[in-house]
C-alpha cells in the first residue's frame, strides 16, 4: 500500500471538491496535509477562510494531521510567503498539488485584461512561483512530487466549450510549464506531472454527493502522481470515473526537430492548399470561384 507517513503536502484549492478528496486521501494514508484554500466562489470571486479552516477541522476529527491556509496565491509573493510558513513549519515540503482555479465564462469579444490576467495568474502564474518557492527544499532533499492540473476543455477540440477562452489559454500553459520542470526537475529527484480530471463538483453547478464523476474516483491517481512509485515526469494524466489514461504530445516517428518534420513537402501556399485535405483527413472544397 502507498503510504505518505513522512511527507508533507500543500493542495490548494482543497477546502471542497476535488482538492478536499485529494487532502483526505493524502491524509488518509499518513500525510501530514496543509489545506490551502482562498473561499472563494465558483467565479473566483470573494473570499472566506472558513471553508479551509472547516476542511482542516474534519480531517483533524478523523484523527489525521492536517492544518488550514488562505494565503493569496495570486502572485508571486503570496506563493512564496506561503512556502515559506511551511518549511518554517514543518521543515520539509515533499508534495505540491496546485488544484486551485476557478470557471469564468465569457464571449471572446466580452473578455477583458484584468480577468483573463486574473485566470492566467491562479492557474499558469501560480503554479510556477509555488514551484519556484518549493524547489530549494525539494531540491535539497532530492525529492519532490508537483502535481499541476489541466483540462480536456483545454487539451482537446471536442471537449471544447464557448466562453472558456482565458480559461483553456491557462490550463494549457500549465502543461508547458510541466513539460520544462519535468526536464528540470529530474536531475534532483523532482517528479513533474499534471492532472486532467473529470468530475462533478461546484465548477460544473453541481450541489451536494453526485450520482457519477465523483471527485473521489479521480483522487487515487493524484496520489499515485504524488507518491514515490511514481519516478518519471512529463505525463498527463487523465482522470474520470475510476478510470485513467496517460498522454501527452510527442514527435511522430523520424522527426527530427525543424530539419524533417516527415510532412508534406509545399513551396507556395497553393500547394499546402491542394494537400490540405489529406492532412487533415476532409475533402478539399477546392479554389474559391
Amino acid at each position: 500500500m502507498l503510504r505518505f507517513d513522512d511527507r508533507v503536502a500543500l493542495v490548494t484549492g482543497a477546502g471542497r471538491g476535488l482538492g478536499l478528496a485529494y487532502a483526505t486521501l493524502l491524509a488518509e494514508r499518513g500525510a501530514r496535509v496543509v489545506v490551502h484554500d482562498v473561499g472563494a466562489e465558483r467565479d473566483g470571486s470573494g473570499r472566506d477562510p472558513d471553508v479551509a479552516a472547516r476542511a482542516a477541522a474534519d480531517l483533524s476529527a478523523r484523527g489525521w494531521r492536517a492544518s488550514p491556509a488562505h494565503d493569496a496565491i495570486e502572485d508571486r509573493d503570496g506563493c512564496r510567503g506561503l512556502v515559506e510558513a511551511i518549511l518554517h513549519r514543518h521543515g520539509r515540503l515533499d508534495i505540491l498539488i496546485h488544484n486551485a482555479g476557478f470557471v469564468a465564462y465569457r464571449a471572446i469579444e466580452e473578455e477583458e485584461p484584468d480577468s483573463f490576467a486574473r485566470m492566467m495568474a491562479v492557474s499558469a502564474g501560480a503554479p510556477l512561483w509555488l514551484a519556484q518557492a518549493a524547489w530549494p527544499a525539494m531540491r535539497g532533499r532530492r525529492h519532490g512530487r508537483i502535481v499541476l492540473t489541466t483540462s480536456d476543455r483545454a487539451l482537446y477540440p471536442g471537449y471544447v466549450q464557448k466562453g472558456l477562452a482565458a480559461y483553456a489559454a491557462a490550463k494549457l500553459a500549465a502543461v508547458g510549464l510541466v513539460n520544462v520542470l519535468a526536464a528540470e526537475g529530474a536531475e534532483h529527484g523532482i517528479v513533474v506531472n499534471a492532472v486532467s480530471p473529470v468530475a462533478k463538483t461546484r465548477m460544473w453547478g453541481v450541489a451536494g454527493e453526485p450520482d457519477e464523476l465523483r471527485p473521489q474516483a479521480v483522487a487515487p491517481g493524484v496520489a499515485f502522481l504524488a507518491s514515490d512509485a511514481c519516478d518519471q515526469g512529463g505525463w498527463v494524466l487523465r482522470a474520470a470515473n475510476g478510470q485513467f489514461r496517460l498522454t501527452r504530445a510527442e514527435e511522430a516517428e523520424g522527426v527530427t526537430g525543424a530539419r524533417d518534420l516527415r510532412g508534406v513537402a509545399a513551396a507556395t501556399p497553393d500547394d499546402l492548399a491542394a494537400a490540405f485535405a489529406a492532412m487533415t483527413g476532409r475533402k478539399h472544397p477546392g479554389p474559391p470561384a
